[in-house]
């Protein structure tokens, strides 16, 4: 029997060197996950909440221009007129401060563009888009070459008579 005494011996040793083994993983674990969820909890957060007042979009704010663009036409031998009423939307009022210090020349630039148009084409629905966005185009790039960036998310026609 005393062979089979030491037989079981390591046998014994050898479980109880598996249960310390799985004890001691364990124990590694949970000591990595509280240390873990410590250093997450306690860390600055100053990228994320950086990146959230980022992606916070400010109210929109509108700025009437006045007065009201008047343009003549010449179409077919006859004298024609077009009237539009522009409001600028942007989201920053100190950058829309800024902008309209630089009014003249943005009411130049649109003063320019109305001109260059044909009645015909400002007398479809898609000739007046075309318009407005190229209104847009024109008011953003005096922005962006004035103050770096382009302030306006756009411009709206808030009259548009043409006769």
């Amino acid at each position: 029997m005393a062979t089979s005494d030491a037989v079981n011996e390591p046998a014994g040793k050898g479980k109880l060197k598996l249960i310390i083994l799985i004890v001691v993983a364990v124990l590694l674990a949970i000591g990595l996950s509280v240390g873990a969820t410590w250093y997450f909890m306690h860390s600055p957060k100053t990228e994320p909440v950086a990146e959230a007042n980022a992606n916070v979009k400010l109210p929109a704010i509108y700025e009437p221009l006045t007065p009201a663009f008047v343009v003549n036409y010449n179409a077919n031998g006859r004298q024609r007129y077009l009237q539009v009423s522009l409001t600028l939307q942007a989201r920053d009022p100190a950058d829309l401060k800024a902008l309209m210090v630089h009014m003249p020349v943005i009411r130049n630039n649109l003063v320019m563009l109305f001109s260059g148009q044909t009645f015909d084409d400002l007398a479809t629905p898609v000739g007046q888009e075309i318009l407005r966005q190229k209104t847009t185009a024109s008011v953003q790039e005096v922005a962006q070459k004035e103050l770096g960036k382009v302030v306006i998310d756009q411009v709206l026609f808030t009259n548009f008579v043409l006769q």
